[in-house]
């Protein structure tokens, strides 16, 4: 019989280790191992509490100091936010009635979990909470928009705080105190 019409039934000339990482089941523990130092690289680099606080109270001191300027769509956030991370607030710009005023009505939470920091700003309007920012490996990314945060409040509608009309704040033009407004009730046309 000829050697080259041989048939070669479960040899081949792959080591161990070779025939190991071709395998769907070297590759996933291959995959894993990676992942696994990826996640170990993650948790000891998340930023601290102080850290986050420190970037993200920059962050905010930065967009408060961009609204001066023109706005445009959502990009520009973003792109913003994306330039945050590499430079500083100047605070000369920032009015300091806006910075007391964020202290005033605003309260940033920071999370920390396990492989990653969160930021949270809430306010009264955002009772909820607004996610500002992440940080991971080390890095903070500010996610904040300028409508995140709450810098003025006004008076509460007419029927929530009387105090204010009897001092005259808000005037007292209630519809039921016009004569010319007359109630309007519903009668069954007798033709029905």
């Amino acid at each position: 019989m000829n050697q080259s019409s041989r048939i070669n039934y479960g040899q081949s000339d792959e080591t161990v280790s070779q025939a190991f990482m071709h395998s769907c089941l070297g590759k996933s523990l291959i995959l894993g191992a990676i992942l696994a130092v990826i996640l170990v690289i993650a948790y000891f680099t998340a930023p601290t509490d102080k850290e986050m606080r420190a970037e993200m109270n920059d962050a905010i001191m930065q967009c408060m100091e961009m609204n001066d300027s023109i706005r445009g769509d959502q990009i520009d956030d973003y792109v913003n936010n994306i330039g945050f991370i590499f430079t500083t607030a100047d605070t000369t710009k920032v009015a300091q009635e806006w910075r007391e005023a964020f202290d005033k009505y605003n309260r940033l939470e920071i999370y920390r979990h396990t492989f990653f920091t969160t930021a949270y700003i809430y306010n009264n309007i955002r009772a909820e909470g607004v996610r500002v920012g992440i940080g991971a490996f080390g890095v903070c990314v500010p996610t904040v928009n300028f409508n995140d945060f709450l810098l003025r409040t006004g008076p509460v509608h007419k029927g929530y705080n009387q105090k204010l009309i009897r001092t005259g704040v808000i005037p007292d033009t209630d519809l039921g105190s016009n004569p010319n407004i007359q109630e309007f009730h519903y009668k069954r046309n007798p033709d029905d």
